[in-house]
């Protein structure tokens, strides 16, 4: 067995948060709702996409979010680590927000209040007006969309392209608690999940590559106010 090389009982998925986007920078909440890449957000996808193929590392291949946001990020990787093999998977998409989406939390509290307090509430089970999902469904989607993909890619090495929601509920299957600080747009996070659905986490919120880029300070939709 190689030094870098994934035991065969388990997974090893590079988790990355999309680029940044034009609402990201407005303040939007975007859930399920489309918003592009910005400038910004492309060349940190484009870094995201450096920095993985710099590590001389096998990607048996790249899942994404069908949101244009997480698949344009994670088509730049496939492009810079040559793996053509980009799986498309819907259950790795945002959080639903059923009436606060395209809303700033400003405009949602005229526009719907009852969706907003729903969303700003400590409440695991208590879905958002709309349609939207309650942070329970969420749980049980990201943990199915992950497991998933693990169980299909025992002893390899996965790039998983998906949203600041999925990661910060990913962070909590994995160690029982929620991330400190903010998930950064184009950062790289390491999971590792066994045949018995065993999760750990190996690297959490690398963003060195994009030092020379930036990102937004706010880290908008990557806190659990935003989305």
């Amino acid at each position: 067995m190689g030094e870098n090389a994934v035991p065969s009982n388990m997974a090893e998925l590079l988790v990355v948060r999309h680029g940044e986007t034009s609402w990201n920078v407005l303040g939007r909440l975007q859930g399920h709702a489309e918003s592009d890449l910005n400038e910004a957000g492309k060349k940190q996808a484009q870094a995201a996409a450096e920095k993985l193929a710099s590590m001389g590392l096998e990607f048996a291949a790249i899942y994404s979010s069908d949101l244009k946001r997480a698949l344009d990020t994670a088509q730049a990787i496939a492009d810079k680590c040559q793996c053509s093999n980009v799986i498309v998977r819907e259950n790795l998409r945002e959080r639903c927000l059923g009436d606060l989406e395209g809303l700033t939390r400003s405009e949602a509290r005229t526009a719907a209040p009852e969706a907003l307090k729903a969303f700003m509430k400590n409440n695991d089970f208590l879905p958002i007006p709309g349609g939207g999902e309650s942070l329970e469904q969420l749980c049980v989607r990201v943990q199915n969309a992950f497991e998933q993909i693990a169980s299909g890619s025992l002893g390899k090495r996965v790039v998983v392209v998906t949203h600041g929601g999925v990661l910060r509920t990913a962070h909590i299957l994995a160690t029982g608690l929620p991330c400190s600080g903010k998930v950064v747009n184009a950062s790289i996070n390491v999971f590792r999940i066994s045949d018995e659905k065993d999760w750990t986490i190996t690297c959490w919120g690398a963003a060195s590559h994009l030092q020379d880029i930036g990102f937004l300070d706010t880290g908008f939709g990557g806190d659990k106010l935003s989305g």
